[in-house]
């Protein structure tokens, strides 16, 4: 009776086992079949929503008069600030989660325009907090008392929802430069390469030189990149350096992060507040952080540029124009701040979406890597220290040694079924119980074997 449980146990473990390896290879053959295809260069429509979740959709159905912004809470998950509860209900239904708030997406943004029409001070930034249902001001140590007076008055007659911060340090444009670009100008950061379908260029920040700069790179600024064309300081904070070749070259589609190491871009969208991003530049390396408002408005020395993404990665002197990016999505370009890699502080990134809109040219994306898609985004090392820049750059034509996976989303990507991890996993799973009763099997007949030649022969 034993000997036959044995035997109903095995069967059904092999069948188990066997079973696992057939779907573990249909899951493989699924997930490869569907792997999407990278494009030779994108507009920044191609990205579209799922980038960032359903969140901005969400709030572009609802309206401004019934939502206050969308965000992306420590779990991954959406979160939408809603001022009825029948709103509520339709981000319930979308799998997101409702936030009621007491101000609409129309009130915050009537808050900054407020702001934005009252004397110009300095020093000053605004943007809207949607976690907090606030319009947040703050004011570097340049601005007076006097001025700071002033402003809070003004703060005050919008109401109690406007909050005012000092900050320390000042707020500035990052001019003085992932490789750096040289001009007579200053130093700055390539961002992302970019094309109008005749002709390449690099994007970077719009404040670091005007129309007619000519760029050099490569050693000791002796290789002419090219000069710029184009772009928009104050106001915005972008402009495009066209090749002096005309081409981009080899690596057209990769951004270096240092140490010879490369991310390849593969698409283009707005980031979501909340969302995690990663920042390379020549003078602080690689950083991360995530991003804490959009839309903000910085009150520079040189003018006012507003529409930006304002995160808490840090940012020196020399980084402006260098690329932010999340899972190989181009996200925006350094353009100032206040603080330092070493204590911490605020920077602002010009969204790309609206600078290729406003220019007229579309993103450089890398190929597929050996027919396979693109790879991720890569991840700061866990000092979080800064990575020298090597010989490959963003917006540069040198080629990387290395493409970087995202070590830190390893293990979500494996449980994502639309990828070969989860069959790959099965797969694995299913050889290991194959062999193990396999051996399991071999053992016991050993065992039977001598039980049997010692009742014959003992």
């Amino acid at each position: 009776m034993r000997h036959a449980r044995r035997r109903v146990v095995r069967r059904v473990t092999r069948l188990a086992a066997v079973g696992g390896l057939l779907l573990g290879a249909t899951m493989v053959t699924h997930a490869v079949a569907s792997e999407p295809r990278a494009p030779g260069a994108v507009p920044y429509a191609t990205a579209g929503e799922a980038a960032v979740g359903p969140g901005a959709g969400l709030v572009s159905r609802l309206g401004a008069s019934r939502t206050a912004g969308s965000w992306t809470d420590a779990d991954g998950g959406t979160v939408v600030a809603v001022t009825d509860e029948e709103a509520a209900q339709e981000v319930r239904a979308a799998g997101a989660e409702p936030k009621m708030v007491e101000r609409s997406m129309n009130d915050l943004r009537s808050a900054t325009r407020t702001l934005g029409e009252a004397p110009r001070v300095s020093g000053t930034a605004w943007a809207m907090d949607y976690r907090s249902n606030a319009v947040v001001v703050r004011g570097d140590s340049t601005v007076s008392g006097d001025d700071w007076s002033e402003l809070t008055e003004v703060a005050d007659g919008i109401g109690g929802f406007v909050r005012m911060e000092r900050t320390e340090g000042t707020f500035t444009t990052r001019l003085n430069g992932a490789q750096p670009i040289l001009s007579a100008a200053g130093r700055c950061s390539a961002g992302f390469n970019v094309t109008d379908g005749e002709r390449d260029f690099v994007l970077t920040a719009g404040h670091c030189g005007p129309e007619g700069s000519v760029w050099f790179a490569g050693d000791r600024g002796r290789r002419e990149v090219g000069t710029t064309v184009g772009g928009s300081f104050p106001g915005d904070d972008y402009s495009l350096i066209a090749y002096a070749g005309g081409r981009a070259g080899e690596g057209a589609g990769v951004v270096a992060v240092g140490d010879g190491k490369g991310v390849r871009i593969t698409g283009v969208a707005d980031p979501a507040v909340g969302q995690r991003v990663f920042r390379s530049g020549s003078t602080s390396g690689l950083r991360d952080g995530e991003v804490t408002a959009l839309d903000a408005t910085v009150n520079y020395p040189e003018g006012t540029v507003s529409g930006l993404i304002e995160s808490d990665v840090c940012a020196e002197p020399g980084d402006s124009g260098g690329p932010m990016f999340s899972e190989g999505i181009a996200l925006g370009v350094t353009s100032g701040g206040s603080g330092d890699c070493r204590a911490g502080g605020t920077t602002y990134f010009q969204p790309v979406t609206r600078a290729l809109a406003q220019l007229g040219v579309r993103l450089i994306v890398a190929p597929e890597a050996g027919g396979g898609a693109a790879a991720p985004s890569p991840a700061p090392s866990e000092a979080q220290g800064a990575v020298a820049p090597d010989a490959a750059s963003p917006g540069s034509a040198a080629p990387v040694r290395g493409i970087l996976p995202d070590p830190s989303t390893l293990l979500s990507r494996l449980a994502d079924p639309r990828n070969v991890g989860p069959g790959l996993l099965v797969i694995g799973g299913s050889l290991v119980a194959l062999v193990a009763t396999r051996r399991i099997r071999a053992e016991q007949d050993r065992k039977a074997y001598r039980r049997h030649y010692s009742a014959t022969w003992g």
